[in-house]
């Protein structure tokens, strides 16, 4: 079944397809069956779930309004024993193949994932392949932007590229619903030329990013435009003014723009300086503007509100994390350029997201980030630790213990997520909830995985969302480097076994 180009490499009959299911499920089986025997002691094991009571119900959230980003608070389930809660795999990948997979998104009864130009919906509690799908919702061309955010109404936005294949120019919104894969609305944007060579293809374009925040779909290009969630209609926009052109945004419960500026005399691709600015998601308008020191090489948006940034004043890497005031007055930083802390933000050259920091979590007043790791890839550790935004001092320190690994993972209320992975396969991966104010460390629960799905658990190469007591990995690209045919895990949901699977 194709997804778009290049051609599909799901090519198996569903029989054929079905038959090998069976036979890779119960060699996973097999293959977590030996993990139990070294990991019972702290009740680590992953499988498929039976029936069981429905005690692992999230939490009451706050009170939202239906077009607010959602922000979910999740509840410590009855059992810690992790089983598996969906899983999409491949295969039949042909050596050399490749798909591009972006963006991950979950509710409580769909993981969505972009493969291509298609938008997938696979059904919590499902082993599915390509054909298995809940809803499958096809693009007018490859998917070129996402954001991490959704809506409470389990809504999000993507962008699509004009044509069929990769240089065709991204100029398409699409606000789609998760739960059913319906098209809400689509519309085409505005193409600034001040990319590298002309505005024709997508090689002259300037690259363009999107974000949601309350009521709003934001697209940047160049210039930003708003787009009201129901409906479609633009809000506002705003044009490309000077030397200085919209260059992404963060979005959430307030809304920045990033803006990338250049010298008269220097090229128009050459960016010597940055600002910042907070918006006003209704109209446009601006309510404040920080600019970065001179010399800065890279500026993303960590937090919208509080607005905290991540900066670069070097060529590579994150060198130091600033926070800002309600009104964009510099409150602290806190350096990294000793190498002890790190900050880690996607690559934004094919899919322009300003706030894509995965291993950078704002809450609680705080900025938790990991350090450094230490030792080995098997014999390692390292810890995560808060840094109050007033006045950039830490204020706890989280950690990992031997042979493990501690990566936050985002907020749940005043609790900071993590995911607590094990480097030698021996002792468990968990999920956790850190407390910023005691210390504390809850487990939520444990699992390991085979070695097919250890690359699931890699920042660098997959997505990492935990929604509605659960946590899902997602394969950024699909690809086969071997020479024959291979099966490839592309995406994994875990939740407790005290949870019941979702009916409908």
């Amino acid at each position: 079944m194709s997804f778009g180009p290049p051609p599909s490499v799901y090519t198996q009959s569903s029989v054929t397809a079905d038959r090998q299911r069976r036979r890779r499920r119960a060699a996973l089986l097999a293959a977590v069956a030996a993990v139990v025997a070294l990991a019972l002691s702290a009740g680590a094991w992953l499988w498929w779930p039976g029936t069981a009571p429905d005690d692992a119900r999230p939490a009451a959230a706050p009170a939202q309004h239906r077009l607010d980003v959602r922000e979910t608070v999740e509840r410590r389930p009855a059992s810690l024993r992790g089983v598996m809660a969906v899983r999409f795999s491949a295969d039949d990948m042909g050596p050399g193949e490749r798909y591009e997979m972006p963006g991950m998104w979950a509710t409580d009864k769909i993981l969505a994932k972009g493969v291509n130009r298609t938008l997938l919906g696979l059904r919590i509690g499902t082993d599915a392949q390509a054909g298995d799908e809940a809803w499958k919702l096809r693009l007018g061309g490859p998917i070129c932007g996402r954001t991490r955010h959704v809506t409470v109404e389990n809504r999000t936005a993507v962008l699509f590229r004009d044509g069929a294949d990769q240089e065709s120019l991204c100029n398409h919104v699409a606000f789609v619903d998760l739960d059913d894969g319906k098209l809400v609305w689509q519309a085409k944007f505005p193409v600034s030329g001040n990319g590298f060579g002309t505005p024709d293809d997508a090689g002259g374009q300037e690259t363009p990013g999107v974000t949601l925040t309350r009521a709003a779909v934001v697209v940047t290009w160049g210039g930003t435009d708003a787009y009201d969630m129901d409906g479609g209609k633009l809000r506002w926009r705003t044009k490309p003014a000077g030397n200085c052109d919209a260059s992404g945004a963060a979005g959430g419960k307030g809304l920045v723009v990033r803006y990338s500026c250049w010298r008269d005399d220097a090229p128009s691709s050459q960016v010597s300086t940055f600002q910042v600015r907070g918006i006003e998601p209704a109209t446009g308008a601006t309510r404040w503007t920080y600019a970065p020191a001179t010399g800065v090489k890279d500026v993303r948006i960590v937090s919208s509100e509080p607005a905290v940034l991540a900066t670069s004043a070097g060529d590579v890497g994150i060198t130091e994390i600033i926070s800002l005031d309600e009104r964009g007055t510099y409150r602290a930083t806190v350096p990294l350029q000793s190498g002890a802390y790190v900050a880690e933000c996607g690559d934004e050259t094919t899919y322009l997201a300003a706030d894509e920091c995965p291993s950078v979590v704002v809450g609680a007043g705080q900025v938790f980030l990991t350090s450094k790791e230490q030792g080995d890839l098997v014999h390692n550790a390292n810890w995560i630790i808060g840094f109050d935004l007033a006045t950039g001092h830490s204020v706890k320190k989280f950690e990992s213990g031997p042979n493990a690994l501690l990566r936050p993972l985002r907020m749940s209320g005043d609790q900071l997520l993590a995911l607590r992975e094990s480097s030698d396969h021996i002792s468990p991966t968990a999920l956790v909830s850190l407390d910023p104010e005691t210390g504390a460390e809850t487990p939520y629960f444990y699992f390991d995985l085979p070695s097919e799905g250890w690359n699931l658990l890699s920042m660098t190469y997959a997505d990492t969302v935990v929604q509605n007591g659960r946590i899902f990995f997602g394969a950024k690209a699909a690809e086969n480097a071997t020479d024959g045919k291979a099966w490839v895990w592309l995406a994994l949901g875990i939740e407790s076994a005290g949870r019941k699977q979702p009916q409908g």
